[in-house]
């Protein structure tokens, strides 16, 4: 079973069904225990850094994430999923992240000539092969909605990059982990082959 993670902040029900769809067995879950014995977990997000981490805190789940990741099955982080993972965040402030994957979150440019959030339909380059990404050909087209960015100090853990006036990383893999910018649930047919991996690398641990 996959796990979807529940802190009061993101968009569960797309991300479920999408889930559902590739033929994944899931459950939502704000429960601390519950999170610790999935085959795999997702942490979807919507909203700003700083409330997200308040509401993983109140929730008593920054240790069950830890606990999770370090056992060595599979994470999703998407969107501002993938941004809680970093050590720190520029958003309204300076607030500090999971710090699981060194680095910080920040804006776009606001000298920039495209328009912030960048919401839509844009392309990825992919910089490693990556399990995650079998069969993504360079070049595909994922959906973003998002004003912020990950820079990680480790350049290695770097799948994807994407150009939108400024050439950011739209997606990290690191051992267990892949965690992207864009939205796969809303990413049509290609979106549905990442899902499709998350959850037969769900399996292939679990057996």
């Amino acid at each position: 079973m996959i796990a979807i993670l529940d802190y009061g902040m993101g968009n569960l029900k797309s991300v479920e069904k999408a889930l559902q769809k590739v033929g994944a067995q899931t459950f939502v879950t704000s429960e601390p225990e519950k999170v610790l014995v999935a085959e795999g977990l997702v942490l979807p997000g919507v909203g700003a850094f700083r409330d997200c981490m308040r509401n993983l805190k109140e929730y008593g789940l920054i240790d069950p994430l830890y606990q999770f990741i370090q056992s060595g099955r599979p994470f999703l982080g998407i969107c501002l999923g993938l941004q809680l993972l970093f050590s720190e965040s520029t958003e309204f402030g300076l607030y500090k992240g999971l710090d699981i994957i060194r680095g910080k979150v920040v804006r776009f440019p606001q000298d920039s000539t495209v328009k912030v959030p960048h919401m839509g339909w844009n392309t990825v380059k992919i910089e490693k092969e990556v399990p995650f990404l079998q069969d993504i050909e360079d070049e595909s087209y994922f959906y973003f909605v998002h004003s912020y960015y990950v820079i990680p100090e480790d350049k290695s853990i770097v799948a994807t990059t994407t150009n939108y006036g400024v050439e950011f990383v739209s997606s990290i893999c690191h051992d267990n982990i892949f965690a992207c910018q864009f939205h796969p649930e809303k990413s049509q047919r290609l979106g549905l082959g990442i899902l499709r991996r998350f959850k037969e690398f769900c399996q292939e641990n679990a057996s």
